[in-house]
């Protein structure tokens, strides 16, 4: 058996599976936890020539695609202008960063082989290509996802610079808008991306199911979580501190404020005992 090859990419934070099917005739209403598949005449259809059957289209509604025995670059960019006429955010020059190349083989072998670029089964089953395009599509986002999560990092540490230079007060819409990248990333990553949830075929079939946890195994999906998971509550926690400081001073100023106002009513007060101010 040919072997069958995937490519996937990250290419925005989210898609609409609905508004694809409806566009596509797929009468169907689909959620977070199951990609939409395009193949077949729908495949043809929106590439304009002929495919054949092996040849399909993975897309996740967490913003990822995968291709599978599709490695034309000019058909993967028909795909990505026809996803942007539904979802115009996606910066159709950015849709080449978070990419990740794999093939399935099948060779007589007695154990499953994972490597970095392939995967070896004994014989073919026909939910590998749709739980290989799961880890993928997963692999790729965790990395987008990743490379947010150290801009987040670099703006926390210039916030600390200020304070290592005893700028203490920290604007209230820095910090909102800091906190607001945090709880985005922790969206896209912990909730959205579905690190812990299974495809439904791994709940029926326990090859299915063994199949997957080690390719989960092997691209460390569950421990990439976990450290990202980790890296979000230490970002919290530095957030607390910042916001803790900064309503601290305010509320010295306003302290201070009040002190004063005591201080000048006082004085006020005993120049008019004495007379000298009427």
């Amino acid at each position: 058996m040919k072997a069958i090859t995937f490519k996937a990419f990250a290419i925005t934070h989210e898609i609409d599976l609905n508004k694809i099917a409806i566009h596509c005739g797929i009468p169907k209403k689909f959620t977070w936890e199951e990609p939409l598949i395009l193949r077949g005449n729908i495949l043809k259809t929106i590439l304009g020539q002929e495919v054949e059957e092996s040849q399909m289209v993975l897309v996740f509604s967490f913003g990822s695609v995968v291709f599978i025995n599709l490695i034309d670059t000019n058909d993967m960019m028909v795909f990505f202008q026809f996803f942007h006429f539904f979802e115009p955010d996606i910066d159709l020059n950015q849709t080449y960063k978070y990419t990740d190349d794999y093939s399935l083989h099948v060779r007589g072998t007695e154990t499953l082989e994972l490597t970095d670029e392939y995967v070896v089964v004994p014989r073919y089953e026909s939910f590998y290509p749709e739980l290989i395009s799961t880890v993928l599509a997963k692999s790729v986002a965790l990395e987008k996802t990743e490379e947010q999560l150290g801009k987040i990092h670099d703006k926390l540490e210039t916030m600390i610079d200020r304070l290592e230079k005893g700028k203490l007060r920290i604007g209230n819409k820095e910090l909102a808008r800091t906190t607001a990248k945090i709880v985005r990333h922790e969206y896209n990553t912990l909730a959205y991306i579905m690190i812990l949830d299974k495809p439904d075929i791994t709940w029926t079939s326990s090859t299915a199911n063994e199949f997957y946890d080690k390719m989960l195994e092997f691209f460390e999906l569950n421990d990439r979580y976990k450290i990202l998971k980790s890296k979000t509550d230490i970002l919290y926690n530095i957030m607390d501190g910042f916001s803790t400081i900064s309503h601290s001073i305010r509320g010295l100023f306003v302290e201070w404020i009040i002190v004063i106002l005591i201080v000048i009513e006082i004085a006020l007060t005993i120049l008019q005992i004495i007379g000298w101010f009427p």
